[in-house]
């Protein structure tokens, strides 16, 4: 019998309500390639126990990687759609996926801390952890900024909103995948060609209704500080964000701070996000005068499994169609953008 499960002390807090749920279903004797029955009992899958088992966080992780897996591996992503990735607590099933997982991909840039604890506390020896942003992302290109200050010592993690940053992960995903699973390694070589010609467009056309911004317009003032490595790729301005770094809502001598900060700069929008609802917008609007504009969606899909749009890249034609057509500018670019779908299981 392989030892139970273990959790580093800074998680033991979060899942201590639970540990005799965890002691129940998490032994890895238990784990490996499993489903529930209709009686709760964890069942062997032999199907599955062939295919590579993938782990990965968020939810446009899941997508871009899921297009480079194809339906040729089997994968898992922890955080439900719609939950704050900053402050989301890991859960005794995570632990059980984590342990039966042969490959993880996490986003890294100290986004997902809690997770990457428990999984170094529980992956079987020899199970690569791959921190995609720490691979693309030179130390001396991490932003650091309102919500994410040099003195926390984490950067800006949002790499995912640049299709740039996205396709060099991309490479990095089809070659630890050939890597994991050599016998289908021309494969999902094949499936990364295709999906980067995808994001190549995507690139391009974002590129293109950007610059139809009037260059006066091109601030993005946000509540969640999520377009930092957006924002210089397609020639905006970061004019500021209004959450702070504790993930709180701001003091009033911070929203005092940035109301000058909208006025001075002559911001025309403040964007916010559906997942990040917050009465400090309308009261900054109302203020400053500045239209509000709140439903950006920075890591939740748009539509529903199974939609067209239910993808990475239908998420940033979602949010960049938002942000061009509020400041000013023409969206008919991305029109020319096909919608993709992979085909992995999550």
């Amino acid at each position: 019998m392989r030892p139970m499960l273990q959790f580093p002390s800074q998680t033991m807090e979060i899942i201590r309500c639970r540990l005799f749920y965890l002691l129940a279903v998490c032994c890895l004797g238990l784990v490996g390639c499993t489903a529930v029955d209709g009686t709760g009992q964890l069942q062997q899958s032999p199907a599955a126990l062939d295919r590579l088992q993938v782990v990965t966080t968020v939810a446009p992780l899941a997508d871009i990687i899921g297009n480079v897996i194809g339906d040729l591996a089997d994968l898992q992503a922890l955080v439900p759609p719609g939950v704050n990735s900053h402050t989301y607590e890991p859960t005794p099933s995570d632990a059980r996926h984590l342990a039966a997982a042969e490959l993880i991909f996490i986003n890294g840039l100290q986004l997902e801390a809690l997770i990457l604890d428990l999984a170094e506390a529980n992956v079987a020896e020899g199970v690569p952890i791959v921190a995609l942003g720490d691979q693309v992302l030179d130390r001396s290109d991490w932003v650091f900024d309102f919500s994410f200050p040099e003195s926390g010592g984490a950067p800006n993690p949002h790499i995912w909103l640049n299709p740039e940053l996205v396709m060099a992960c991309v490479e990095v995903i089809s070659e630890e995948l050939g890597r994991a699973d050599p016998a289908q390694a021309e494969a999902y070589a094949a499936n990364a060609e295709a999906y980067l010609d995808h994001l190549r467009q995507l690139d391009s056309a974002l590129a293109e209704a950007s610059a139809t911004v009037p260059e006066a317009q091109r601030q993005l003032l946000t509540y969640h500080d999520s377009w930092a490595y957006f924002g210089p790729r397609y020639g905006f301005t970061i004019t500021g964000a209004i959450q702070p770094a504790d993930m709180a809502e701001p003091s009033a001598q911070e929203v005092a701070d940035l109301i000058r900060q909208v006025r001075e700069a002559d911001v025309p929008v403040i964007f916010g996000a559906a997942e990040f609802p917050s009465p400090v917008l309308e009261a900054i609007a109302r203020e400053t005068g500045a239209r509000l504009e709140a439903s950006l969606a920075d890591d939740v899909l748009p539509g529903e499994p199974g939609d067209p749009e239910h993808s990475y890249i239908g998420m940033m034609l979602y949010n960049t169609r938002i942000i061009v057509a509020a400041l000013g500018g023409d969206v008919q670019a991305l029109d020319s953008v096909p919608l993709t779908q992979n085909q992995a299981d999550g």
